[in-house]
């Protein structure tokens, strides 16, 4: 069998970021690459796989046990967070970890004073980014994870198992994972998204999301001549953050508390936009934060006359009441933990995965950790054993449906 690391820094090497400008699917091209490659090494490995117009890499392994076992679906996506550079990755493999700092570049490191976390990983291997780009493993680390774990049940006829399906899929990062997935063409019963963070993470419950697009029309006029005429729209759209909570900033939050976010501002004298993120575990506050932006874009309009315009959308919704019936597999996941030698972390997740919207759409999808930490930044680092008990995590997961 190929080594979990060597199939993980293969597929870092593709450059997948996503784009949520892009309306295509997947909003990027680049994509292809490796969905391509990964229904490439299915194949090799001897399993069905097909790759379809979206993105969608869907593959088949037959039962061989002769009872009827649930089927079961193994989900990870390819694409990478927009927020920091996701080309020319070069992976530093951190052998026999000291527990210290960690150094990246001469201008960046991972300090332990930062990140006490870094710690407990003493003495492991620790994949790290060169401090310039992220490293991939949100969630790649997960996509290594599901096809090392594939590679041992084709390789392994002795291991019994029900049919087991794998999706790998686009767009993610940008909240459009699973809008085109067909549930039904796909065919499991149950599904598990590998894309947690660190060791032992276990989530079936998630944020209820949605995003504020808010873009302010100004008015440029000379400034030697701009008393009376001129609106500075990153002014105005200052001062409609500046009445938003500060509280309610993700920096100030934790746990069950949920957050507005601007995720980016660009703007000249003329025109400004700005992007928002909002999250809450509880709906009924979802809706109350949504109505604060709207409250903050109805003022400025009423002083400045209707400058403003704000596309608020929902993005997702929380998994739990759609997980909770099945609650089954969430034990099994803590059963497979506890087999690996793994104290199970339930929490939940303060964000979303394709496994909440693949939930309503029928398919109870709790989150399992990938093994990564500092998702989404030149930060990033994956423990590799925390990877090899993902796998291990996988396999138990099966072997308890198998022989139940």
């Amino acid at each position: 069998m190929e080594k979990i690391l060597d199939k993980f820094l293969r597929y870092v090497s593709f450059d997948t970021q996503s784009s949520e400008e892009s309306p295509s699917q997947p909003s990027t091209a680049k994509q292809l690459k490796l969905l391509s490659q990964l229904q490439m090494e299915l194949a090799q490995m001897g399993i069905e796989a097909a790759l379809d117009q979206y993105g969608y890499v869907m593959a088949t392994i037959p039962a061989n046990t002769g009872k009827k076992v649930p089927r079961l679906g193994f989900i990870a996506h390819v694409d990478t967070s927009p927020d920091a550079p996701g080309n020319n990755i070069k992976p530093q493999i951190i052998k026999d970890y000291d527990g210290g700092d960690i150094a990246l570049n001469p201008e960046k490191s991972l300090r332990v004073e930062e990140f006490p976390e870094m710690a407990q990983y003493k003495g492991q291997t620790l994949i790290t980014t060169d401090g310039t780009t992220l490293l991939g493993a949100d969630d790649k680390a997960g996509v290594a994870e599901i096809m090392s774990a594939a590679e041992y049940m084709v390789t392994h006829p002795e291991f019994k198992h029900g049919e087991i399906k794998i999706a790998f899929t686009p767009d993610e990062e940008i909240g459009r994972g699973v809008v085109k997935f067909d549930v039904g063409k796909f065919g499991a019963d149950y599904g598990y998204t590998m894309d947690g963070g660190m060791i032992g993470e276990l989530e079936y419950e998630n944020f209820n999301a949605a995003g504020a697009k808010i873009h302010v029309a100004g008015r440029n006029i000379h400034p030697g001549y701009a008393k009376g005429k001129m609106i500075n729209a990153c002014l105005v759209a200052m001062e409609l953050n500046a009445m938003l909570p500060v509280e309610q900033r993700p920096e100030f939050t934790e746990g069950y508390e949920g957050f507005i976010h601007l995720t980016s501002f660009k703007g000249v004298v003329e025109e400004a936009d700005m992007s928002y993120i909002i999250r809450d575990h509880d709906a009924a506050k979802l809706e109350v934060k949504k109505k604060m932006v709207q409250d903050a874009v109805d003022f400025i309009n009423k002083k400045y006359g209707n400058i403003v315009s704000a596309d608020i959308r929902d993005q997702y919704r929380n998994m739990r009441e759609m997980v909770e019936p099945h609650f089954h597999v969430v034990e099994n996941a803590m059963k497979a933990m506890e087999m690996a030698g793994i104290k199970p972390r339930v929490q939940p997740i303060r964000g979303g995965t394709d496994g909440a919207n693949l939930s309503y759409m029928g398919l109870p999808c709790p989150n399992i950790f990938a093994g990564g930490h500092n998702f989404h930044g030149k930060l990033e680092f994956v423990p590799l054993e925390s990877m090899e008990k993902a796998r291990e995590v996988i396999l138990n997961i099966i072997k308890l449906y198998a022989e139940a």
